[in-house]
């Protein structure tokens, strides 16, 4: 079984991988069981009340999980996605809760620009729950070897798409009365407040 294959498996049966992305290697699992996704949480030692984003591989499959991404918040996917943004839209029917923290009511989502390995994984799988595949505090691994030995030892499979970027995805608020960028990362926020002030 190629190391693919074994992501793909483990992601679906609720289990941890070690996987690249467009922009930093990530750990991953389905974002459709609250069990699996504490499990990616326990194992980066991450506080269950912070938000994680649901990652799907395209726009039809994010809206077929988010039906609601409709008016305005479907036109600001649609404007930026795909990209290195994680956008927080209105989750007015509380969908994927185990995902939000204590927003119950925003979602982050992403649609990354993949190729390769990475986007193997995603397209077979639909969608993934992925946070950063580093202990809290610790540098975004670039490479497979940036990535802590405990995590890779929690990962049912573990995939190496060589050297990443290195620089998460810029996320961008957009639940309030303005846009707020909660993190300046690998594209333009600047740029996206353009983009989405032009379809508004």
């Amino acid at each position: 079984m190629s190391a693919v294959d074994a992501a793909v498996q483990a992601i679906r049966a609720g289990q941890l991988a070690v996987i690249p992305t467009d922009t930093v290697y990530g750990l991953a699992t389905t974002p459709h069981s609250e069990a699996a996704v504490r499990r990616l949480y326990r194992a980066k030692g991450r506080d269950d009340l912070q938000p994680t984003a649901l990652v799907a591989a395209d726009l039809d499959v994010l809206f077929a999980c988010v039906p609601e991404l409709s008016g305005p918040a479907g036109a600001i996917a649609r404007a930026l996605l795909p990209g290195a943004f994680t956008l927080v839209l209105p989750n007015p029917e509380r969908r994927f809760r185990w995902l939000t923290g204590t927003r119950p009511e925003t979602l982050g989502v992403r649609v990354p620009e993949l190729k390769g390995p990475a986007q193997q994984v995603l397209s077979g799988v639909g969608t993934i729950a992925a946070t950063s595949a580093n202990l809290p505090g610790g540098n975004d691994p670039r490479t497979l070897h940036d990535v802590p030995e405990e995590l890779r030892a929690a990962a049912e499979a573990v995939v190496d798409g060589g050297e990443l970027p290195g620089t998460p995805s810029t996320v961008i608020d957009f639940t309030g009365a303005a846009p707020l960028v909660l993190r300046e990362g690998a594209a333009s926020a600047a740029d996206a407040l353009r983009v989405v002030s032009s379809v508004l």
